[in-house]
């Protein structure tokens, strides 16, 4: 490996930022596109199969995060068969899993919509879209692995280039099919499935150069019992970690939507600015997977300890950032995302929390880079049990006499929680490096 330094971090880091700034995008030109029909049910139809494929999908996100551990493990170790075996793994998963969701579309979509029910014309067309993009599930489940497996050898401009090429024919086949061609909610579909398709092949194409010289050794090594028993392993972690982060964050609204209505809008406005801090931060924690990884297999201490500094004063420099903008441009942005004068006066009276959000939450997001990295994650699948538990008591506590400053302050505690007792969990990176 090549010396750890802040431009190597920051040419790991940047280009991920800059691929997440591109994530809300195709969002907002979905929405805008349908809009132009004129009509509320497609733009309701779109946004309901949008948010159940999403739903479906995020099951499977922890094979970006147990790709990139593991592959930066091989890649510092200079392992290039296993390297190659990782992704090959991680591909099959994807597909298999694609496959699944295409079979079980009709009871799965069935279930969907007696969870969240809709007017029969948005179902109608809802079902419409869903039809179309359940085929692309295969391409956008096996797209998690290749961006871990990117990360993880630092082609982190790879990264960014597909999720440029993905949301650039997204957004180029929307215009043409919905307004051009007139084919409405199907040619969102459609527009969607071809971007993941081809997303895939040119995903596949950044990679190629990592597994055909060693294509025959990667697939000898595929069924290797004791790479498969650690990587079901480490997927299992992420998958638990992420699963109860993602109900505490489901928590937080369903109790903020008991307050009333305003102050559930005024609360969903303000969630925005976790969306952009989250954002802004990853870059950091990614260049802490990839470099805490390959420290780890290439069993240089002193790099892994540089790594994790160096990812986290930038992570602290970069929150402090963020707090001070939410500080000066907060009632700005509120008035941008509203207009409605009761909810902008309501999430101004919580904008304090936000600016505390970034400086209280680094910690957690940076640790859980370190952790991936060092395939920690039988410790982040523990600290985050601990940490619920800590923010179920605090829900209980600080709600009751607070209100919703209970639940942000509750909120809080749960990324405070997080981040000290990962803290505390973090010397053991070093033990991989003794193993």
């Amino acid at each position: 490996m090549s010396t750890i330094t802040h431009r190597r971090l920051l040419g790991i880091a940047a280009p991920i930022v800059l691929s997440n700034a591109t994530v809300p995008l195709l969002g907002a030109v979905d929405t805008g596109v349908v809009g132009q029909m004129g009509q509320a049910a497609p733009i309701g139809a779109v946004g309901v199969g949008s948010v159940i494929l999403i739903s479906l999908y995020w099951i499977f996100g922890f094979l970006r995060m147990g790709t990139s551990g593991l592959a930066a493990q091989a890649h510092g170790a200079a392992d290039l068969p296993e390297r190659g075996a990782i992704l090959l793994r991680a591909l099959l998963i994807g597909a298999a899993a694609g496959l699944a969701f295409i079979l079980l579309q009709g009871p799965l979509f069935h279930v969907a919509f007696l969870i969240a029910p809709a007017g029969d014309e948005v179902e109608a067309l809802s079902r419409d879209y869903l039809a179309i993009r359940i085929w692309g599930a295969p391409a956008t489940i096996a797209a998690y692995a290749l961006t871990g497996w990117l990360i993880a050898v630092e082609r982190t401009r790879g990264v960014l280039l597909l999720q440029l090429w993905i949301n650039g024919v997204n957004v180029a086949l929307d215009l043409w099919f919905v307004l051009g061609l007139g084919w409405g909610v199907s040619g969102v579909a459609a527009a969607t499935l071809i971007a993941e398709w081809t997303g895939l092949a040119l995903g596949l194409w950044l990679c190629r150069d990592g597994v055909l010289p060693v294509w025959r050794a990667a697939w000898a090594r595929l069924p290797d019992r004791a790479a498969l028993r650690v990587m079901l392993a480490v997927n299992r972690d992420i998958m638990i970690r992420s699963v109860l982060l993602q109900l505490s964050f489901t928590a937080f609204v369903f109790f903020g939507a008991r307050l009333g209505d305003v102050t559930l809008a005024a609360n969903q406005v303000l969630l925005q600015f976790l969306s952009i801090t989250a954002y802004a931060l990853d870059g950091f924690a990614f260049a802490a997977e990839t470099l805490v990884g390959q420290a780890v297999g290439a069993k240089a201490r002193a790099d892994l300890r540089r790594a994790a500094r160096l990812s986290m004063q930038w992570g602290v420099a970069g929150a402090a950032l963020l707090a001070l903008a939410f500080a000066l441009a907060g009632p700005a942005l509120i008035d941008l995302m509203t207009t409605a004068p009761d909810v902008r006066a309501e999430a101004r009276a919580y904008l304090p929390w936000l600016v505390a959000a970034p400086l209280i939450g680094v910690f957690s997001w940076i640790y859980d880079g370190i952790f991936i990295g060092a395939t920690l994650t039988a410790e982040m699948r523990r600290t985050m049990i601990q940490s619920v538990a800590i923010y179920a008591l605090a829900l209980a506590l600080l709600m009751p006499a607070l209100g919703n400053h209970g639940l942000w302050a509750a909120l809080m505690v749960l990324n405070a929680a997080r981040g000290l007792t990962m803290a505390r969990a973090a010397p053991r990176a070093e033990a991989r490096i003794a193993a």
